[in-house]
């Protein structure tokens, strides 16, 4: 990557002077250019980032989708719309591989997410899985960290696709989903498969975690310091990284969906992966803070104790504070699994109104 002119600022001090790693997170091309500039080396996208990109440069996607249509005459619009899904994973991907080729496929990866409607089904997801690995040699997809979501993860795993588990906001479900790659992992190896260029992680959606306990604690009238509802996600994800390490897994933490630049700040220092929305790596290159080593500081005691009045914090928190049958039921898992079918059908609708134009 030696002809990317970077830009200093926090963000390339941090990755200079630390493990921790910057991913966007968005497959935006123009977004994930400026991100490399700060020393970004991967991308994650979801349905909802999907849409919003394709929605947001009709001027490129309009007649993209015009012609993808045209090339596949019987496809529906859900066919058309991952179509372009992949095309722009595949674009995407193209600009992150001088990052793969330098880090052994540990990063420069472009992430790509499973389709939600399948959420109930492991094969399906096991299955689409593998067609995405497929797209590139740098893909990363994405799978849910529901017991369904789970089994799956293991099954690709071992077909040899690199996952990043996603719909993850607690210790529990991430610690479960590293264990099943560390499963699939086994039996690949076991079998004869080179390993080696394989980078799983595992994801933490610090702040929908946040967002869902600011809610639980509206709903159910808690009278508690508003300020710790700031630091749920980031005792999660530190808890998640402290027993990753503790157990040996071979994924890495990711922490995703920021709030506040705190689910930044208070990650560096570890061999982990933090991918900020890219609004998020502006407001941050364009201060004045100075990175310091801060993953294994402890949140303030105050704060989990406050946290600890919540019964889903606590859900959160602890290894065994959810059942793999439970995880989809947790409130940031229906929320978020809801969200992005939502997104899905406002993508079917964005192509519907693009091949078939009301009159």
């Amino acid at each position: 990557m030696s002809d990317i002119e970077y830009t200093e600022g926090p963000l390339l001090d941090a990755n200079r002077a630390f493990d921790t790693v910057l991913w966007n997170d968005s497959s935006d091309p123009e977004e994930l250019r400026q991100s490399i500039s700060f020393g970004g080396v991967g991308a994650t996208c979801n349905p909802v980032i999907a849409y919003t990109t394709i929605s947001k440069h009709p001027d490129i996607w309009v007649d993209r989708i015009k012609k993808i249509a045209a090339d596949n005459p019987t496809w529906g619009e859900s066919e058309i719309g991952w179509q372009a899904v992949k095309g722009m994973s595949v674009e995407a991907a193209k600009m992150l591989e001088p990052a793969f080729e330098k880090h052994n496929g540990r990063n420069g990866r472009l992430s790509v997410q499973t389709d939600p409607r399948l959420y109930r089904d492991p094969k399906a997801l096991a299955d689409q899985a593998e067609e995405f690995h497929n797209l590139a040699k740098n893909i990363v997809v994405k799978i849910p960290a529901t017991k369904t979501g789970i089994e799956a993860i293991e099954d690709a795993t071992e077909r040899g696709v690199s996952i990043n588990v996603t719909v993850s906001f607690s210790v529990p479900q991430a610690v479960a989903a590293a264990e099943a790659i560390e499963r699939g992992l086994e039996r690949r190896k076991a079998a004869g498969h080179d390993i080696s260029q394989m980078g799983p992680v595992v994801t933490i959606m610090a702040g929908r975690l946040d967002d869902w306990l600011k809610g639980v604690v509206a709903r159910d009238k808690i009278f508690i310091d508003a300020s710790a509802l700031e630091w749920a996600g980031i005792a999660a994800a530190k808890r998640a990284y402290e027993i990753f390490n503790e157990r040996g897994f071979t994924a890495r933490v990711l922490v995703a969906a920021f709030r506040n630049c705190y689910q930044w700040s208070e990650m560096q220092g570890g061999d982990m992966v933090v991918s900020p929305p890219f609004k998020w790596q502006q407001i941050i290159n364009g201060s004045d803070y100075k990175p310091v080593t801060k993953i294994d500081e402890p949140v303030a005691e105050h704060y989990l104790d406050e946290l600890r009045r919540i019964s889903d914090f606590n859900r959160a928190y602890e290894v065994d504070g959810m059942s793999e049958e439970e995880f989809i039921s947790f409130g940031p898992t229906v929320k978020t699994l809801r969200q992005f079918l939502d997104a899905c059908n406002d993508l079917d609708v964005l192509v519907r109104n693009i091949i078939l134009p009301a009159v």
